[in-house]
């Protein structure tokens, strides 16, 4: 059955949303982080609340919609494309890297940081001591600083393409009659998805 491809317009437009969300994404975990770290580095009650208070309202408001358009938008660019979404190695890993993501946001992620909000609204007003606060203290940085890690290698492997096509991919190839040069031709462009 014949894969249907994007026009050229198609496809850099959701090459620009894919773009778009994707540092969104990114952007965001960079803002949760600086929060985290701002949290955990300050003696002062109003502070914490603030920073908590703001994760939460960043991760109410921005991780659905960013993980999902990132997700669902790199999806239909990999199998709207030549690069198809397991015919490379490198696509491939990226669509579950992004799907892991994707539902550790959604799930781990917002809980941790509703947890936050929970414990500085256990104690509205004066200090918060580190013991009332337990573990998040350190969730609130450690979580944000593993799913940057995980953005970043996924922008690394969009910008270098490692790996090549995989196996089955290649024999798929094989068998109609490609391979050797004249596959190497007729594989995609480096600039032509992300």
């Amino acid at each position: 059955m014949p894969v249907r491809r994007l026009s050229p317009t198609a496809r850099k437009s959701l090459v620009v949303l894919h773009t778009v969300a994707s540092v969104g994404w990114l952007a965001l975990m960079l803002c949760l982080l600086a929060l985290g770290a701002t949290a955990l580095a300050t003696d002062d009650a109003g502070t914490l609340r603030t920073a908590y208070r703001a994760m939460g309202m960043l991760g109410d408001a921005l991780i659905l919609p960013l993980s999902l358009l990132t997700l669902v938008s790199g999806v239909v660019l990999a199998l709207g494309t030549p690069w198809g979404l397991f015919r490379y190695s490198w696509v491939a890993t990226k669509f579950w890297v992004t799907l892991a993501a994707t539902v550790a946001s959604v799930l781990a992620l917002t809980a941790r940081l509703h947890d936050a909000v929970h414990a500085v609204d256990r104690h509205p007003t004066g200090p918060i001591a580190a013991m009332h606060l337990g573990f998040i203290r350190y969730n609130t940085v450690i979580v944000p600083a593993v799913a940057l890690l995980l953005y970043l290698a996924m922008v690394v492997l969009s910008v270098f393409k490692p790996w090549g096509r995989r196996p089955a991919g290649a024999g798929a190839v094989r068998r109609r009659g490609g391979g050797g040069a004249g596959d190497r031709a007729s594989s995609p462009a480096p600039d032509r998805a992300s």
